[in-house]
Order: C-alpha cells, then structure tokens, then sequence
C-alpha cells in the first residue's frame, strides 16, 4: 500500500495538474533549465553515486544526474502518476538504463536506510505539510556524510512571471498568490527557515545560496500568457470568473508580458536558493 502523508498535494498532481505538467515537459524544461547546471554542480555526482532525485517531475534532473552517475544508478521519485509515466518513456528513449521511477510520497516513503550518496531536488520540496519530517526520512535515505543539493524558490519579488502574473489582481482572486510561508511554492523562501528546518531534520553545514536565471515561457506574449493560464494555478484562478473577465485577464496579462518579448521567445528571470547540506559523517 503506497504512504501518501501529503494528500492534496497528490490530488493535485495526478489531476489536471500533473497530467499538464506531463504533457508540456519540453516547455517546463526550457523554463527551469537553467538552473539544472547548478544544482548538479553543487550536487557533486560521482561517476557510481546513488542518486535519489525527489519530486523528479517527468524526469529531466533524474536523466541528467544518471549520465553523472554513469556506473551508479538514480531513483526519481514524484507524487504524479502522469509526470512518472512520462519519466520513464523519455528515460527510455534517452537510454537512461540506470534511472528509475517510483510512485511515492518522500515525506514518508520507507526508502531503504543509507542506500544513496546523494539527493537532490528541483523544485520539488517545498509542498511538504511536514518538512521536517520529509527531510529526516530523505536523510536517513542518505549514507552518512551523504549531501543533500536542492533548489526551491526564492522570495516572489525575483521572479519576474510572478511579477507578471500580479496583473491579474484587478481581474482573478489572487488572494496571496506568492506570498512566503505555508506549504506551497515560496514555503521556503526564507533562507533561515531552510536552515532551521534541516537542523531540526538532522542536517549539518546547510548553505542556501541565492541563483537566478532566465526561462523560456512562450513563442511570444499571447503563447506565454495562455501556458501561464493554462496552468493549475492560472486555470484554477479563471474557473472562478465569467468568460468576459478571463478575456480581461488574458488581455492584461499579454500586455504585461510584452515588456519580456525576445525575437522568438518571451524570457523572465526566475530566483532561487541553492542548497546543500549533509549528513553527520
């Protein structure tokens, strides 16, 4: 029987949600690609690592680790049924032989004690209704002295696509869209939460860093506003107005998007923290 502590959260991901992000992988990529050169570099994959990838999504990090870890294996493990299934046919694809997928909740899965060198995250730990819990379970995944890397948002201020999104106040109910705290996107944008949280999970050395770079949204504005709305959040947001007010807002959004209009291609900047941390040796 598979341990789900984070309910919602799995609702979520193997509804509309997850099933979108499977379905829009490529684009996802280009939008948090930058960032995977990072992450990995911090994450110091050795050539027969064990490799545990959390919220792994359709895969992308978890391939790019394998060819690290090229005589040792990765484990991705995600919430989302779509985003695994489509995993595990892109990992095929690639050849990625030694990256594997599994169904399962991190917060509380019994991965076997001591079994990796090395976790990593993209984006992928931050939805945690416990995450102290979630991080001692990942810890005691890792051997000890194994390291931990992972990047989750920084405060909404950076990221310009929230920025853009704030348009939308005058026409959606945003609410507190990108406010820190609480589990969700920005529950750990405070770099001295991240560092209380893995101290109390038993972590040591944990070193959050600020990273940026820029994703590529869209063809254009209206391509970039409507994957934008698209999504659950934007999606979740219009189904609670009338069609002439989603107009307005799609309206508003395009013309706000204008300003990051590229030849080809709309580029907002995203912010981050780049953690690493480990475990007492």
């Amino acid at each position: 029987m598979l341990d789900i502590a984070n309910t919602d959260q799995a609702h979520a991901w193997n509804g509309y949600e997850g099933t979108y992000w499977a379905r829009n992988q490529d684009r996802w990529d280009a939008v948090n690609g930058g960032l995977n050169e990072p992450l990995l570099a911090a994450a110091a994959i050795g050539e027969r690592d064990h490799v545990l990838d959390v919220g792994c999504g359709a895969g992308k990090t978890s391939r790019l680790a394998a060819q690290r870890a090229a005589r040792g294996r990765v484990l991705g493990v995600d919430l989302s049924v779509p985003m695994l299934e489509r995993a595990r046919v892109t990992a095929a694809r690639e050849g990625a032989d030694n990256a594997t997928f599994e169904h399962a909740d991190a917060q509380v899965h019994p991965f076997e004690p001591a079994a990796f060198d090395v976790a990593i995250s993209r984006f992928g730990v931050m939805f945690f209704g416990d995450p102290v819990e979630a991080f001692a379970n990942i810890g005691r995944a890792l051997r000890p002295g194994g390291r931990l890397a992972f990047i989750c948002a920084a405060d909404a201020g950076g990221n310009e696509w929230i920025q853009a999104m704030a348009v939308l106040r005058d026409h959606l109910p945003l609410g507190d869209f990108g406010a820190a705290g609480g589990p969700g996107m920005f529950s750990l944008a405070d770099p001295d939460h991240i560092r209380a949280v893995l101290s109390s999970a038993g972590f040591v050395d944990a070193d959050p860093v600020s990273v940026e770079a820029y994703g590529h949204w869209g063809r254009d504005a209206e391509d970039a506003a409507d994957f934008l709305l698209d999504s659950g959040p934007g999606r979740h947001l219009t189904g609670q107005v009338d069609q002439e007010t989603r107009g307005r807002a799609r309206e508003a959004l395009v013309n706000r998007l204008r300003d990051h209009e590229e030849p080809d291609r709309v580029r907002l900047r995203s912010t981050g923290w780049l953690v690493t941390a480990s475990r007492p040796a």
